[in-house]
């Protein structure tokens, strides 16, 4: 971010003997530059992050203290943003929200290492990791898309950028960014337009959006996700026009070939051979040729992106559409 200060001339005084001159230049060569601030410091002196330092101070983990040293970036809500969280999910204020769901929310918002706005901008869209973590552990993924400036997780617009400090950089954001659910990756990535088309489609018999939103048992679950390039090429395998030319439970079953339940399976959970029971039925697990899933019909899918981690369960791209028994 830029600032730029208007400097008024100043009129030199000719009077002024050399030796004073002299002296005021030594005065100013020898006085100390000003330090600059720390994360922390710079949120306690932003009035409207005042929301955000209290929540700081609330919550497990003493994130005052962590924040204060080591390189971050740090994605900060505003005051506003928080009153629209704690609103949409029920709390009446910052007290009433579990100070370990507290802390584990605020590390959603914290990136090891300094990340500039340009960085971001120089990539366009993708994933980075987050400090939060999942029950097993695992660090949560945070999408950013940078194609209407920076957004995070399609909820969080930056409206402030790159407010350096000691130890690392501020963004400032217009939104708090929740502990993401899969399905909070696939509406907020463009690269699964069509899967969530399908998935939200009036006819399904089943509530795929509610299910896998849930962060209780059936979850966590392991999905694995066509992208739009891969919907458009079963079209045209199956000689359709549209999506809607393919039948209610033929949809159905196709997309419960995609999604595993009661597992968290990351890429290097993977093995040779391994059987992954989908909600539809069994898929083999081939790493002859990178990453694959084999279907039942024996066509093979590629694994083309792995682990995008949310908090109830775990993504991975694939190049093709997996098929029910046809």
């Amino acid at each position: 971010m830029k600032f730029i200060f208007n400097v008024p001339k100043i009129i030199p005084i000719l009077l002024l003997v050399s030796t004073l001159t002299l002296s005021c230049s030594d005065d100013d060569d020898n006085s100390p530059e000003p330090q600059q601030q720390s994360i922390v410091e710079l949120a306690l002196g932003t009035p409207e992050l005042s929301t955000l330092v209290a929540a700081l101070q609330a919550a497990d983990g003493d994130l005052v203290n962590v924040l204060s040293g080591g390189n971050f970036t740090v994605l900060a809500p505003t005051n506003d943003a928080f009153d629209t969280f704690l609103a949409a999910n029920g709390f009446a204020s910052l007290d009433e929200v579990p100070t370990d769901i507290l802390s584990n929310i605020l590390l959603n918002h914290v990136l090891t290492g300094d990340v500039e706005s340009g960085d971001l901008i120089g990539l366009g869209a993708g994933y980075t990791t987050t400090n939060a973590t999942n029950a097993d552990g695992d660090n949560l993924s945070l999408y950013f898309n940078t194609s209407g400036g920076v957004s995070f997780n399609g909820v969080a617009n930056v409206s402030t950028a790159d407010v350096d400090a000691s130890n690392g950089v501020v963004h400032i954001v217009d939104g708090v960014i929740g502990l993401p659910t899969v399905v909070t990756f696939a509406t907020a990535d463009a690269t699964f337009g069509t899967l969530v088309t399908a998935l939200t489609r009036d006819d399904l018999t089943f509530d795929y959006v509610g299910t896998l939103s849930t962060t209780d048992s059936p979850a966590p679950f392991t999905v694995f996700a066509p992208t739009d390039q891969a919907f458009g090429d079963l079209l045209i395998e199956l000689g359709l026009q549209s999506l809607s030319d393919i039948s209610e439970p033929v949809l159905k079953a196709t997309l419960d070939h995609h999604a595993v339940a009661l597992a968290n399976v990351r890429a290097e959970d993977l093995s040779q051979g391994q059987i992954v029971g989908t909600l539809g039925g069994d898929v083999t697990i081939s790493l002859d040729s990178g990453a694959q899933v084999i279907d039942s019909n024996d066509r093979v899918i590629n694994i083309i992106a792995t682990n995008v981690q949310a908090f109830n369960g775990v993504i991975h791209a694939v190049d093709k559409v997996i098929l029910p028994p046809l």
